[in-house]
């Protein structure tokens, strides 16, 4: 039976190839971001079993609105997949108000906001899964707000794990390390990615120079991670890049 599958942050990176890999599979993916018409093309691209419907996890008004859409849509949902973020590697004496704001409405009050709406669209047996980085067990200067706000995520997860087994909802939050779009393919960066990757050249933390993994591949454990038995939970899980030639 196909699965409807609601993503954040849905337009590129690993919310995009969550949506492709889940199409492909014959469920029915809803892709959420802040720009509709990045989420639109990247929609038209997957395909017919692809939905855009613009959302800022950031604003209570936009989510609610958002969930209207899908639940006019869609009955019930079976999951929420919380993968929109926003991380500026940034000192926090050189933060900006804008940075520290949108590191934690994005990262922490987004994937509650979402949740919240969700919650009664989710059919028994359904799942949320929050997107987090090992970035929480790391304290590299320059990540403080990022970490901070993803490890307020994993608290909300954990809580919400144990608040919605009445409902037989499981909740999970998965650490991800580093991923790229294609293994030593540095130079096709989103441009988001690869700001990101210049923020953290200035501080002396190349990525090029540790292990990563692929959208496609943490997409394929996200798979099992729906798929697991009824008989068991994951209210968390690690993955780590193989350490390997970039």
């Amino acid at each position: 039976m196909p699965k409807i599958i609601v993503i954040t942050g849905a337009g590129s990176g690993l919310g995009k190839a969550l949506a492709t890999h889940f199409a492909g599979d014959g469920d029915k993916v809803v892709l959420l971001g802040r720009t509709l018409e990045k989420i639109a093309k990247a929609a038209s691209e997957i395909g017919g079993n692809a939905t855009a419907i613009q959302c800022d996890v950031c604003s209570p008004e936009s989510v609610r609105n958002a969930f209207n859409a899908i639940s006019a849509q869609f009955s019930k949902i079976d999951v929420l997949i919380n993968n929109a973020a926003y991380v500026h590697r940034v000192m926090c004496d050189d933060a900006s108000d804008e940075q520290i704001y949108n590191s934690f409405a994005t990262n922490t009050l987004g994937p509650a906001y979402c949740s919240r709406q969700a919650i009664p669209l989710i059919k028994r047996g359904g799942s949320i899964i929050n997107v987090s980085s090992g970035a929480v067990d790391n304290n590299y200067p320059g990540y403080a707000l990022y970490a901070a706000s993803k490890a307020g995520m994993e608290r909300l997860s954990l809580g919400l794990y144990e608040e919605l087994q009445p409902k037989d909802i499981c909740v999970t939050y998965v650490r991800c390390g580093q991923m790229i779009e294609k293994i030593g393919a540095w130079e096709d960066l989103d441009p988001n990615v690869k700001r990101m990757m210049e923020e953290a050249i200035k501080m002396g933390q190349d990525p090029r120079s540790r292990p990563s993994s692929t959208f496609a591949s943490v997409a394929q454990v996200f798979r099992t991670l729906i798929d697991m038995p009824a008989d068991l939970r994951a209210p968390s899980i690690t993955l780590k890049p193989r350490a390997s030639d970039n």
